[in-house]
C-alpha cells in the first residue's frame, strides 16, 4: 500500500486539496491498484456513506465498487430519503451520520453544502461533484493521459466548449501540475473574472485551442441545472463540437476524453468516440481505480 503522508485536511474538496506530490502519488497508486490482481482488505471493517442529490452513473458505481474491492462497504442515500428534505439542517445531518460512517461521498448541487457538511463532519468527506468543480473525474483523467502519454507537466490540453465544474477543475490541476490548458468558448459563458495566465489560454476559435494539445477534452453544453437554458446553449455552442476534423489539427498523439454522459450529435460526434484517439471506455473505468486509491488514502 502507498506510503503517503497525510492530507492536511481530511476532506476532499477540490483538486487543489492536494500538493502536487499528492496527486502524483495518488496518480501513480491508482496505476498500481488497477495492475494488481490481489484484492486488498485495507478498508475491512470501514463504512462509507454516499450521499447524493443528484443522478450518478460512474461516481455512484465506482465508490460502491471500490469500497467493496478494498473489504469495505457502502451504503447509497439519496437525499430525498434522509430528514434534509423534511428541513433537518445540514450541520445536523453531517454530525449524526458522521458518527456512524468512516467516510462520506457527497454529490450536490451546491458546493456551499460540500463546505458546511465538511465542518461539521468528524470524518472525511469527498466532493463526488458539485457545481464548482468534480476533483475524482480529474483524477482518473490524470491517470488516463499518463498511461498513454506520460507526464503531463509541459504539455497542451484544450477544453472545447462549457466552462463547468470539469473545466474549473482541469484549471486547477493545470496550476498545480503545470500544464497549459487552452479553453475554446464562447465569451458569454467564459466566468468574468477568468484572466490569461500562464497555465491558461483562452480561444474562440477551436481549431486554434487544440493546436499543439495532447488532449482534448469536453463535455455536455447543457449541465444537469441548466435545462432552462437549453435553446440558447445549444445555439451558441454549435461552432464548439470535437469532430475528428478537430482531432486532426492537434498532435499525433492526441487522445480525447469525456467524463460522460455524452450527447452524441452535441459537444461530440460519434465518430470521435468511437475513434482509435478516444480513451473515454479507458477513463471511465479508472474512475474504479482511482476512487480506490483515495479512499486508501483518506480512510486507511
Amino acid at each position: 500500500m502507498l506510503d503517503l503522508f497525510k492530507i492536511m485536511t481530511k476532506h476532499f474538496l477540490n483538486l487543489k486539496d492536494l500538493t502536487k506530490t499528492e496527486i502524483l502519488d495518488l496518480v501513480n497508486e491508482t496505476m498500481r491498484l488497477k495492475s494488481t490482481e490481489k484484492i486488498s482488505d485495507c478498508l475491512h471493517g470501514k463504512y462509507l456513506a454516499l450521499i447524493f442529490e443528484k443522478s450518478s452513473t460512474r461516481t455512484r458505481v465506482s465508490f460502491e465498487v471500490a469500497m467493496s474491492q478494498l473489504g469495505g462497504k457502502a451504503s447509497f442515500l439519496s437525499t430525498k430519503d434522509l430528514q434534509l428534505r423534511r428541513g433537518e439542517p445540514i450541520e445536523d445531518t453531517a454530525k449524526v451520520i458522521s458518527s456512524m460512517v468512516d467516510g462520506v461521498v457527497l454529490r450536490t448541487t451546491k458546493h456551499s453544502t460540500l463546505e458546511i457538511f465538511s465542518e461539521n463532519s468528524s470524518v472525511p468527506v469527498i466532493n463526488g461533484l458539485s457545481d464548482l468543480s468534480h476533483p475524482c473525474q480529474i483524477l482518473a483523467d490524470l491517470v488516463t493521459y499518463k498511461e498513454i502519454n506520460g507526464d503531463i507537466e509541459g504539455k497542451k490540453v484544450a477544453w472545447i466548449g462549457d466552462y463547468n465544474n470539469v473545466c474549473h477543475t482541469y484549471l486547477e490541476a493545470a496550476e498545480i501540475l503545470n500544464f497549459e490548458l487552452r479553453i475554446a468558448s464562447p465569451s458569454k459563458f467564459l466566468p468574468s473574472k477568468l484572466k490569461e495566465s500562464k497555465n491558461l489560454k483562452i480561444f474562440d476559435i477551436p481549431s486554434e485551442a487544440v493546436s499543439g494539445s495532447s488532449l482534448i477534452s469536453t463535455d455536455v453544453w447543457v449541465s444537469m441545472g441548466d435545462e432552462k437554458e437549453a435553446e440558447q446553449r445549444i445555439s451558441a455552442f454549435s461552432k464548439f463540437q470535437v469532430t475528428t476534423d478537430l482531432l486532426d489539427c492537434a498532435e499525433e498523439d492526441v487522445i480525447f476524453l469525456h467524463c460522460l454522459p455524452a450527447i452524441r450529435g452535441q459537444e461530440v460526434t460519434s465518430q470521435v468516440m468511437e475513434d482509435n484517439r478516444s480513451k473515454i471506455w479507458q477513463q471511465a473505468e479508472n474512475r474504479l481505480h482511482a476512487q480506490k486509491a483515495l479512499l486508501a488514502y483518506l480512510l486507511s
